[in-house]
This record gives C-alpha cells, sequence and structure tokens, in this order.
C-alpha cells in the first residue's frame, strides 16, 4: 500500500486496503494513516475523510499522523476552515497538535494572503510552549516575501541569525529570491558568501535565482562568472 501511495496509485493501494478485510486481516490504526495520507497528496480529500469516518465506525482511534496528514491535504486544497476543525477535534480528543500541525496550517495562512493572521498564529503557538523549527520558519518568511513585506520578512532572519538557528539552504535562497526581486543584488551576493561562512551549501537553485536576475538586469559578466562556479561545483 505505502508503495503504491509513493508513486500516487492510490486505487491499487486501496483494493489492497480492501482486499486485507476480504481475506480476514482487519486494518489497523497505520493501514489507515498510509491510504488517507496517499488520498491526502493527490488532494482527494473527500475519500481522505470517508476513511477517517470509517476509522470512527471501526473504533480506530486517530493519532497525530492522521490527523496532520488530513490537515495538511484539507489546507492544500483551500479547505481551512475543515482543516480548523479538525484541529479542535484534536484538542477534544486529547490528542494534541504538533509543530507539523502547525506548519500546515501557516502554510495555508500565508498562501491565502493571511499573513498577518499566520503570525498571530505562530505567537500562539509559541505561548503554548510550541517551538518552532526552521521549516515553520521558512514558511512564515516565504509568506512574508510574497505579500509584500521583504522588511519584516528580513527582520525575522536577522533574528534567527542572531539566536544561532541553523539555517538551511531553502531559507537562505527565499531570502535571496526577495533581493534580487528588489534589484538588490549586492545583498544577494553577500547573502550567498554569508551562506557559506556559515557552512551551508547553496543550491542549483540558488544560484539559478541570482543569475536569472543578473542576465535580466544586463549584468552579464557578473551572471557567467556564477555560471561557471555553479558548473565547477557540479550543479548543474
Amino acid at each position: 500500500m505505502d508503495g503504491y501511495c509513493l508513486v500516487k496509485e492510490v486505487n491499487k493501494a486501496k483494493s489492497i486496503f480492501n482486499n486485507m478485510a476480504q481475506g480476514g486481516v482487519n486494518p489497523d490504526i497505520q493501514s489507515y494513516n498510509i491510504l488517507i495520507n496517499g488520498f491526502c497528496k493527490i488532494k482527494m480529500t473527500d475519500a481522505a475523510m470517508n476513511l477517517f469516518e470509517e476509522m470512527h465506525c471501526r473504533k480506530i482511534i486517530p493519532n497525530v499522523v492522521t490527523y496532520n496528514s488530513l490537515i495538511d491535504g484539507l489546507c492544500k486544497s483551500g479547505k481551512i476552515s475543515y482543516a480548523l476543525k479538525l484541529v479542535d477535534e484534536m484538542h477534544d480528543r486529547g490528542q494534541p497538535p504538533d509543530i507539523i500541525t502547525y506548519s500546515s496550517l501557516l502554510d495555508a495562512l500565508c498562501k491565502n494572503h493571511h499573513v498577518d493572521k499566520a503570525i498571530a498564529l505562530l505567537t500562539k503557538l509559541k505561548d503554548q510552549g510550541l517551538q518552532p523549527n526552521m521549516y515553520t520558519y521558512t514558511i512564515l518568511i516565504n509568506g512574508l516575501c510574497k505579500g509584500g513585506r521583504p522588511e519584516d520578512a528580513q527582520n525575522i532572519f536577522e533574528d534567527l541569525l542572531v539566536k544561532g538557528y541553523n539555517i538551511n539552504v531553502n531559507t537562505y535562497t527565499v531570502m535571496i529570491h526577495v533581493f534580487c526581486n528588489n534589484g538588490m543584488f549586492g545583498e544577494a551576493l553577500a547573502m550567498l558568501s554569508k551562506m557559506e561562512e556559515n557552512g551551508c551549501i547553496p543550491n542549483a537553485v540558488t544560484y539559478e535565482i541570482i543569475i536569472r536576475s543578473l542576465f535580466d538586469k544586463d549584468e552579464n559578466d557578473k551572471a557567467e562568472k556564477l555560471l561557471l562556479e555553479m558548473i565547477t561545483r557540479g550543479l548543474l
């Protein structure tokens, strides 16, 4: 089942799931989680919710993995209100949401241009003692950038540096993209150097963003220099 879900052959996974029951093997929480996650990954959230209801009928108690799969699927399908109801249900059932749960909600809020609500949610979860990770912060930084608030994004990024967070390549790349979009190539190149100083190796996407922006601005010499550096590193 898991193998079929990984290659998006969810109907074949569901067929195996049905054969289990017919063969006298009762599906357990892991079986349901695999299939629910598989349906959610391809945005078939109605099918996933049907399985969720079936779990209740069979007295199989959903765990945080079940809820996180459903909440992420609902958020990515634009059904944020349904996702929030599941978060409330988690609290009611004594199954507290974790940072993965909230990261899905933050991502949905940012992509739907509710950045202030995302910031409020981040503050709330920190007050509850949940520590955001770099993935969570990257979601918010990206949301602020796309929401036309690059200064706020940079402030959060600088705060993370000061606090000694181990910032990953994706977060650096988001900030480099912001600088390039605003024509701040000096800052983008400085950020590229800072990455390396902090032991974070840029990837092909990082280089591509800067190179494309430099070519667009007819900074061909600088772009070609970075392109050669990228080739030398084998990052084609």
